[in-house]
């Protein structure tokens, strides 16, 4: 336990060094010391506005953002890989990602976001997540056999459901050409143009989510050893393989609609820290959260700084670049453990 702690002191510290950074580095460069300034301090004056503008308009609330929804994928990534005893097993590949993404392509091709609001926020993450829970809804019947839930079936089901409204969303681009840049755009994944309304629509539900994946940790590890095992143990099996289902769908959704898609943080995060520090659930959602949003703050600050004139690139790209290659590595890796 003590070199989990530490492990977890220096993730912590990477973080908070990754947000320093963020907070300081941009196309306007800002002091450490103004930077202090602008968090602690009441100075009002034109300079010191302006200096809060760029900091915690700008600046710390996208980071925040980056941090909730790292936080979310990889989390919710630990227990879709738990309930399914499958380390491939992410949001993706429960189409609850590309359930949202549907929704959020309806939205936009009806132009909903844009014609109504819900406090200032457009109705484009509503309806994302709705569109989520209605794949989850979708996946869950095709995955029940006599009336039970079978975990092998989810990720066929999953994967029929998500190739289906693949082909939905390429329908709706191919309708509305208007909307076609907007849609690609979303679906690559980034945080341009978010604010600090777009962190607290998304905080109760991941909040929430963590605090429930949490309670449920030690059955996850029960659940890890097989349904029967588990029900002998005591555990209600299917009880608790529903709440913690629904609570990462609608943890994820919260995530992806104010987002986009952005792939393999739910993946590689859980699998890497599997590798290093073992199975235990509890000890291993505390670290995916940590791991998670310092890698979705990283590449954020990548996206933004990468092109030398100044053009962002979706995060979801940068995510992606990093994480297929060291998926692929972690695959040698437990090619040649198997092999041996």
């Amino acid at each position: 336990m003590k070199k989990i702690r530490l492990f977890w002191g220096v993730l912590t510290a990477g973080y908070l060094t990754l947000i320093i950074f963020g907070l300081w580095y941009g196309p306007y460069r800002v002091d450490v010391s103004m930077i202090l300034k602008a968090l602690f301090t009441p100075d009002s004056s034109e300079h010191m506005q302006l200096i809060k503008t760029i900091v915690l308009k700008i600046r710390l609330s996208r980071l925040m953002l980056a941090t909730l929804v790292g936080i979310a994928l990889s989390t919710s990534g630990v227990v879709f890989q738990g309930l399914l005893r499958n380390p491939l097993a992410d949001p993706f590949t429960l189409g609850v990602s590309t359930g949202a993404a549907f929704g959020a392509s309806l939205a936009m091709i009806l132009g909903i976001n844009i014609g109504w609001s819900l406090g200032g926020l457009g109705l484009l993450p509503v309806i994302s997540m709705a569109g989520a829970l209605l794949a989850l809804f979708f996946v869950i019947h095709l995955s029940k056999v006599e009336g039970i839930l079978r975990p092998a079936q989810m990720i066929l089901a999953g994967i029929v459901v998500s190739t289906f409204l693949s082909a939905l969303i390429s329908l709706l681009k191919s309708l509305d050409e208007e909307s076609l840049s907007a849609i690609v755009f979303w679906m690559l994944g980034s945080f341009s143009g978010r604010g600090w309304i777009h962190v607290f629509f998304a905080f109760p539900y991941i909040f929430l989510g963590l605090f429930i994946f949490l309670q449920y940790a030690k059955e996850l590890d029960i659940m890890s050893l097989g349904d029967l095992e588990a029900h002998h143990l005591g555990v209600n099996i299917h009880q608790v393989r529903m709440i913690l289902l629904i609570c990462g769908c609608i943890t994820t959704s919260a995530a992806v609609s104010v987002s986009g898609i952005i792939g393999f943080i739910g993946l590689v995060v859980p699998h890497l820290l599997r590798l290093i520090q073992g199975p235990s659930h509890k000890e291993l959602l505390i670290s995916s959260a940590i791991l998670g949003a310092a890698l979705m703050v990283g590449s954020d600050l990548i996206a933004q700084n990468i092109l030398p004139a100044g053009e962002e690139v979706p995060v979801g790209v940068i995510t992606t670049l990093i994480g297929g290659p060291f998926f692929c590595y972690i695959l040698k890796i437990k090619r040649q453990e198997i092999a041996s």
